[in-house]
């Protein structure tokens, strides 16, 4: 592919990676919050959270099959229509006060989800080699749109008409449906022909390489402390206090740090290595556990969320890019597919269990036991420097 048709799918991926985003974080700002309203107990105000990561985590797999048989733009279109439907689902679920249609409805938006986490890897499909790490940084640095206009659009919707929420659910499905339209703008090259008449190597044998068990632990650990503190920022902010203007803000502010070092990460791996990166996304994980506990004001909440998010960045983008290195073209379905299903897998725990560990044991108790996790990423990304990048057959 051209440099000039290179930039133009980038370009497009960046933009569906938006609206994804977009999608995703106005779901984070209200999920909770509509699900406290409706749930028949509080500590189940986040399981439409975890609804939607569920979703997410069962589309997974079939996604990345799908899309090996029928290419990435019409697998992408179908993941908008999964959210389309799931927007609609959930205003009907507000509309006649059910809390069950809220949860399906997340599930429905999971799975475009699931889809929609493909963007980064088609990205580096096209990409010549050295440009992988800046591909996959770029097109996530269309977050930035959803960074922007998310929080702004549950703070402008969430009583736009009654009842509370119902036009945040019903704006989703109007940008799904234009996510639909940009994705049909794709030429994307075929999958890998010779995957059927060369399977390459067994599931277990790529995913048991100590390299990529590194790059699937660093992209857990920054997806599932991400999303343990996030789906419950908006109910502690709630419990403090701070209006829901201020998590909106606090929430802005954090999905900006999650995308917009998106324009320099993949600089940052070319220069310094893989290994660095991961190391600097740990250290801004722990600087986020400090600055949380030490207190509970809109400063602390802000300062706390926004190094989560460039913690985030450096984790997921640097977990991709070695993620790369682990796997052969015929085997991209398998090595992409296992690695998303373990990020949705320990995301539909934490967004479950933060509800939970927030109204049992508070912001504190959410912090400490996201730690552990931090930790081991820390002692993981240890070893990978000294052992160095090298995986077991990565390429033919």
């Amino acid at each position: 592919m051209n440099t000039s048709n290179l930039k133009r799918h980038i370009l497009i991926l960046a933009l569906a990676q938006g609206l994804l985003t977009l999608n995703n974080v106005t779901l984070i700002a209200i999920n909770g919050l509509a699900g406290l309203l409706l749930a028949p107990d509080p500590s189940w105000a986040t399981l439409p959270v975890a609804a939607f990561v569920a979703g997410a985590a069962l589309a997974t797999l079939p996604a990345s099959f799908h899309m090996l048989r029928h290419g990435r733009q019409k697998g992408f279109r179908l993941g908008a229509l999964f959210g389309l439907l799931g927007g609609l689902l959930a205003t009907l679920g507000v509309m006649e006060q059910t809390f069950t249609l809220i949860c399906l409805g997340s599930l429905l938006s999971g799975f475009h989800n699931a889809f929609g986490q493909q963007y980064r890897f088609a990205a580096a499909d096209v990409a010549p080699e050295a440009w992988k790490s800046r591909a996959i940084s770029w097109t996530l640095a269309g977050g930035i749109l959803g960074g922007v206009l998310g929080p702004e659009l549950g703070k402008i919707t969430r009583d736009l008409i009654t009842p509370l929420f119902a036009a945040s659910y019903g704006s989703l499905s109007l940008f799904t449906l234009l996510a639909w339209w940009v994705l049909g703008r794709l030429d994307l090259p075929p999958l890998h022909e010779d995957h059927f008449a060369t399977p390459g190597r067994p599931t277990w044998q790529i995913i048991t390489q100590p390299v990529y068990l590194v790059a699937v632990l660093a992209s857990t650990t920054g997806y599932g402390v991400m999303n343990l503190l996030m789906a419950a920022t908006p109910l502690v902010m709630q419990s403090c206090s701070l209006p829901f203007g201020d998590a909106a803000f606090v929430l802005e502010w954090h999905v900006l740090g999650m995308f917009v070092p998106s324009f320099f990460t993949g600089s940052l791996i070319h220069r310094f290595g893989v290994p660095r990166v991961l190391l600097a996304g740990v250290l801004l994980l722990f600087g986020c556990g400090a600055v949380a506990l030490s207190g509970q004001s809109l400063a602390h909440f802000w300062w706390a969320l926004l190094l989560l998010g460039i913690g985030w960045n450096f984790l997921y983008i640097g977990g991709t890019t070695l993620l790369t290195t682990t796997y052969r073209p015929e085997e991209k379905a398998h090595a992409q597919g296992f690695h998303d299903l373990m990020i949705f897998g320990v995301q539909t725990v934490t967004a479950l269990s933060s509800g939970m560990i927030a109204t049992s044991s508070g912001w504190d108790g959410l912090n400490r036991d996201a730690l552990p996790a931090i930790m081991l990423t820390a002692l993981a990304v240890f070893w990978l420097m000294i052992r160095g990048l090298r995986a077991e057959n990565p390429r033919p």
